[in-house]
């Protein structure tokens, strides 16, 4: 840049030395922040909020971590497409948490599970219905989220995840309860623990003595199953009947506006298009 006698803007080059220490760290919390710029929390959460206002942060509901917004620029959605379909969720989630007090997570699928990528449960502030973290793995046959995904996938990655993910010594009948478990999904449009199923998977027992109860989704992008979306409750709290009555229709509209998200702003060709006109989430303030 030409040198010129004019002074730097020293409140923009604060800015700019929050938003440099979000790209390398990748995710900070208030705290983190706070720390390595120096700068009081009261003056961080200000510029926290320039900043995604801009579109140039977010803040993830499941901890309260700020990122790097993947909106303004141009993104490679199958190498980033967890953390940009995160973000685009994020504010819908913490929508659905102020209509449906239990929480909920979204996951994505990998080789023999699928993984929470974000939640609501922090901001939900149940201790009997805390669910995450981020990263954790959840079996495709033994929670309903996974289940979600399994039933909604096409038929050749259904059959891939099933190979990956059956027992060597899995009996015929075994196979049928599964398909049959799929097809039940498939008919009535929601996914759910029951009926139990005797493959080991991950999270079998877990499931059986957690005390709780669950509903899932998928996520679908032009038809297409990307993740799935749930709720989760205490089973003492209420029958399943009773959610499914009065939470089941919004949980699948926030399932269908995060995939129009995607739809609407990435376009059908090429979802690494159009990112950039995205608003940013809104902050969710913290303690």
């Amino acid at each position: 840049m030409i040198e010129r006698k004019v002074k730097s803007v020293r409140a923009l080059e604060r800015g700019l030395d929050v938003l440099l220490e979000i790209h390398r760290c990748r995710a900070a919390s208030l705290k983190e922040l706070h720390h390595s710029t120096g700068l009081p929390k009261a003056t961080l959460l200000r510029m926290l909020l320039t900043l995604s206002k801009r579109g140039l942060v977010w803040q993830r509901l499941a901890d309260g971590a700020f990122l790097p917004s993947r909106m303004h620029k141009v993104v490679d959605w199958h190498a980033e497409s967890n953390e940009t379909l995160a973000e685009l969720a994020s504010p819908h989630l913490a929508e659905l948490s102020r209509r449906i007090a239990w929480p909920s997570v979204i996951a994505v699928p990998r080789l023999d599970h699928v993984e929470i990528i974000e939640t609501n449960s922090a901001i939900n502030r149940i201790d009997s219905a805390m669910l995450g973290p981020i990263g954790l793995k959840l079996s495709y046959i033994h929670t309903a989220t996974g289940r979600a995904y399994l039933a909604a996938c096409d038929a050749v990655e259904r059959a891939a995840i099933i190979r990956r993910i059956r027992p060597a010594d899995a009996s015929a009948g075994s196979v049928v309860a599964l398909d049959r478990i799929v097809a039940q999904i498939k008919s009535r449009g929601y996914s759910e623990r029951d009926p139990p199923h005797p493959w080991p998977d991950r999270n079998r027992s877990e499931v059986v003595t957690d005390g709780r109860r669950s509903i899932a989704v998928p996520i679908l992008v032009h038809d297409h199953a990307v993740a799935a979306i749930n709720i989760t409750w205490p089973s003492h709290r209420m029958q399943l009947k009773d959610v499914i009555a009065q939470h089941l229709s919004t949980l699948q509209a926030t399932a269908a506006a995060i995939g129009r998200s995607v739809e609407e702003k990435a376009g059908r060709v090429d979802l690494s298009v159009a990112l950039a006109q995205l608003p940013a989430a809104a902050l969710i303030p913290r303690p």
